[in-house]
């Protein structure tokens, strides 16, 4: 791997475009990943927002559930928005019936615990690791954090409720980043794929 890396979306719902041009913006190069074999090609994955049973369903349904748990577990970085917070997580407190996740955090989250969709907010959020002003994040149905292991770092808080965590190369948000101009999240976790990759080198 050269100095950028390459970062792929999983292409199967939510804000894939978006998530895209933040990572451009972020100096990766960025490809959507809807298959195995393009999993296999990427140094990092971004898990976008939906709705995380029918990600489960469509991972399952383009081989990508046990190929994509298996490289979380090898340490490959990936970074959850939202529903794909809820994908990270090893525990969901109020899961859907037959709804698994990609696990890779020691986390029990809480589905759409911040209201339905009409209830959706943008809050500045203080997130530790990011220097300046506090990042702007939007919350649509969004799911908070219940609860983490001794090895998750909580790296932002909103209301007394857990909203960004992160775990060895793993990181979410509660929170979409990617709806705003500001792509200081993405930098973050575009700098741990580079750390990951310069490690392993």
């Amino acid at each position: 791997m050269t100095d950028t890396p390459v970062v792929g979306v999983l292409a199967l719902q939510g804000d894939v475009r978006e998530h895209l041009i933040a990572l451009a913006s972020a100096d990766a190069v960025a490809r959507p990943v809807r298959r195995p074999e393009e999993l296999a090609d990427v140094d990092g994955l971004v898990i976008p927002g939906g709705e995380s049973t029918t990600i489960s369903k469509l991972a399952a349904l383009f081989g990508l559930l046990e190929p994509l748990r298996a490289r979380v577990r090898a340490g490959m970085p990936v970074y959850g928005t939202c529903a794909g917070l809820i994908m990270l997580a090893d525990k969901i407190l109020d899961p859907r019936s037959e709804q698994e996740t990609f696990g890779g955090i020691d986390m029990i989250v809480r589905r759409n615990a911040f209201g339905r969709q009409n209830e959706s907010f943008e809050a500045a959020v203080a997130i530790a690791g990011i220097d300046g002003a506090p990042v702007e994040g939007v919350f649509i149905r969004a799911p908070w954090v219940e609860s983490v292991g001794a090895s998750v770092e909580v790296l932002a808080e909103h209301e007394g409720h857990i909203v960004a965590v992160r775990q060895g190369n793993a990181l979410a948000t509660s929170f979409h980043p990617e709806l705003t101009g500001d792509h200081r999240m993405h930098e973050l976790f575009v700098g741990m794929v580079r750390g990951h990759a310069a490690a392993g080198s």
